[in-house]
C-alpha cells in the first residue's frame, strides 16, 4: 500500500502510514536473538584540514538540521492487532536525538583494528523496536584527526540502494543544495480499529492479485526448467541446494566481529577491463580467491564450489530512501580452482547464468511471494530455524556490491574519506562481505560472528590477496596504496 494521509474522525488527528512490503516483513520476521537484522553504515571523517573543531555537537547539529530529509529515520513500527497483517510504518514520528545519537571512544592507538572492534560490539546488540529503528554512534579517539560515524539501521527500513541515497542526503556533495531546518511535521498513531480496517483492505487486494501471481510463478518456473534442459551441466559449477559444509556454516552466535579494508577503484576496473569481465565479476572472483585461502587454512580443503547469495536491486531510483526492493542471485564461487584466471572465467560464467535464471523466473517474483507470509507463524518458524540451522542449503556466504557516491561528500563541513557498509548474517551462514565503491576507492566490509575466525582481519587480508593474485596472473602491476584511507589492519600472526 502506498503512503496515504488520513484523518481518524474519532480523534481528529492526521496520520501517515505505510505497509511493510513482503521483503521488508521477511527481514523483520527473521530477526532472532542470534540473528540481528540491522545493517551498518560507517562514514570515516578526516578532519585534519577542518576549519575549527569537529565534535559530537557538530554532528548532532547536522543530523538535527537534516532530519526532515531522512524520512525513514522518523518511522516507527506499528503492529496490527492480532497480527492480522504485516506491521506498518508510522511516518513523521518524533525523534529523541538524545537516545539515537551516542558517543563511543575508540581505544588507543585508534586505528582501523580498534575501530573495527568497536563496530563489532555495536553490531552485537539488537535495536529497540519500540523506537525508530536506528542509532548513530560518534566514534572519538581515533588517530590522525579521524572520526567515525557508525550508523546502525534496521534492514527493514532500507536496502543497499536506499541506504546509499539516504547517506547522500546526509552528506554535502559538490554542487548539491543544502536544505536544512529545525522542525518537521509529526503525527499521532492511528487507532486499532483503523489498523484492522487497513489490514482488511490490503488483504482483499492481495486475494485479488493471487491468481495472477500464481500464473506468473508457474510460467517463470516453466521458463527456467526449459532453459536448464538446454544448458549442459558444468562440472565446476555448484548445483542448487547442494552447498558443501564449511567452517563458515554453523549455528550463528549473537556476538559479531567486523573488519574493513580499502582497495583502489582503478585497480578493480583495470582488472575487469584486462580480463573482459564486469566489475561485479571481479568482486565475486576476488571473494572466491579469498574464501579459497580461508577454507584451506581452517578446513584443510577447498574441493567444492560454494554458493554465494548476491542481492540485486529491482528499483535503482536515486530518490528512493526506504524499503527493500531486492531479489537475489545464487552464484557459484569456484573456490576449488587453483588457477586465478580460471576462477575469473568460471565466476563470470556462473554470474551470467544466475542473472539469466533471475530474469527468467521474474525479478520481482520473490518479493511478491513474500507478501503472503503469515505474520503469526513466520517469526516462530524462523526463530526455530535460527537456533538449529548449522547448514544452509541455499547459500554458504553473502556477497554484495553497492555503487556509492562518485564525489567526495562532507558531513558538518568535514570531508568523508571512506564509507563502509554491511548487511546481515543468515541462518547457518557466518560470512557477509559488502563492497562499497566511493570516489576512487573500493571499501570492503566483512561481518561474521565471534565463533568463526581467530582474527576477522584474516578475511580482509584474504580478499586483498585474492585480487592481487588475479592481477599478477593477468600481468598487471601490484595493488596501489590507498593514501586517503586508514592504514591497513593485517591479521595478527
Amino acid at each position: 500500500m502506498d503512503p496515504t494521509a488520513r484523518v481518524d474522525p474519532a480523534e481528529g488527528v492526521g496520520w501517515d502510514v505505510k505497509r511493510l512490503n513482503g521483503m521488508d516483513a521477511m527481514l523483520l520476521y527473521s530477526e532472532t536473538p542470534n540473528l540481528h537484522t540491522h545493517t551498518l553504515k560507517v562514514a570515516i571523517v578526516h578532519a585534519a584540514d577542518y576549519d575549527g573543531e569537529f565534535t559530537f555537537d557538530v554532528f548532532r547539529w547536522t543530523i538535527a538540521r537534516r532530519l526532515h530529509l531522512l524520512d525513514p529515520l522518523r518511522y516507527r513500527l506499528v503492529d496490527i492487532p492480532l497480527k492480522l497483517h504485516h506491521p506498518m510504518w508510522l511516518e513523521d514520528c518524533p525523534v529523541d536525538l538524545d537516545y539515537h545519537l551516542r558517543r563511543v571512544e575508540v581505544p588507543a592507538p585508534g586505528g582501523r583494528r580498534e575501530l573495527d572492534q568497536v563496530i563489532g560490539r555495536i553490531a552485537s546488540t539488537p535495536l529497540d523496536r519500540t523506537r525508530p529503528l536506528w542509532e548513530f554512534h560518534f566514534a572519538e579517539g581515533m588517530a590522525d584527526d579521524r572520526f567515525a560515524l557508525i550508523g546502525k539501521v534496521h534492514h527493514t527500513l532500507a536496502d543497499g540502494v536506499a541506504s546509499a541515497n539516504l547517506l547522500a542526503r546526509l552528506m554535502d556533495l559538490t554542487g548539491s543544495a543544502q536544505d536544512e531546518r529545525d522542525a518537521y511535521a509529526t503525527c499521532e498513531p492511528p487507532s486499532p480499529n483503523e489498523l484492522v480496517k487497513e489490514a482488511m483492505r490490503d488483504h482483499v487486494a492481495h486475494v485479488a492479485a493471487l491468481p495472477r501471481l500464481a500464473r506468473d510463478a508457474a510460467e517463470g518456473a516453466a521458463r527456467l526448467r526449459r532453459r536448464a534442459k538446454q544448458r549442459s551441466d558444468h562440472p565446476d559449477l555448484a548445483k542448487m541446494f547442494q552447498t558443501p559444509p564449511t567452517f563458515l556454516n554453523h549455528v550463528i552466535s549473537p556476538g559479531r566481529t567486523f573488519a574493513t579494508a580499502s582497495l583502489s577503484l582503478a585497480d578493480v576496473k583495470e582488472t575487469a577491463k584486462r580480463l573482459d569481465v564486469t566489475f561485479n565479476d571481479i568482486v565475486l572472483a576476488t571473494a572466491a580467491g579469498g574464501l579459497r585461502e580461508l577454507l584451506l587454512r581452517y578446513d584443510g580443503r577447498a574441493d567444492q564450489p560454494l554458493i554465494a547469495s548476491v542481492p540485486v536491486s529491482t528499483d535503482l531510483s536515486p530518490d528512493r530512501v526506504t524499503g527493500n526492493e531486492i531479489g537475489g542471485l545464487s552464484v557459484s564461487l569456484p573456490v576449488h580452482i587453483d588457477d586465478p584466471l580460471e576462477r575469473v572465467r568460471l565466476t563470470s560464467l556462473s554470474t551470467a547464468r544466475a542473472k539469466e535464471n533471475y530474469e527468467l523466473l521474474g525479478p520481482k517474483l520473490q518479493g511478491q511471494l513474500m507478501e503472503y507470509l503469515p505474520p503469526p507463524l513466520t517469526p516462530a518458524v524462523l526463530r526455530w530455524q535460527a537456533k538449529r540451522a548449522a547448514h544452509n542449503r541455499l547459500m554458504n556466504v553473502a556477497v554484495s556490491s553497492v555503487p556509492g557516491p562518485r564525489e567526495r561528500g562532507h558531513i558538518g563541513g568535514a570531508p568523508v574519506s571512506e564509507i563502509y557498509s554491511i548487511g546481515v548474517l543468515s541462518a547457518g551462514s557466518a560470512f557477509n562481505m559488502t563492497v562499497w565503491s566511493y570516489v576512487d576507492q573500493v571499501d570492503i566490509s566483512i561481518l561474521s560472528d565471534d565463533q568463526t575466525f581467530d582474527d576477522i582481519h584474516e578475511a580482509t587480508d584474504a580478499m586483498i590477496h585474492g585480487l592481487a593474485e588475479i592481477r599478477s596472473a593477468a600481468g598487471l602491476p601490484r595493488l596501489r596504496t590507498v593514501d586517503t584511507a586508514m592504514a591497513p589492519a593485517p591479521a595478527a600472526s
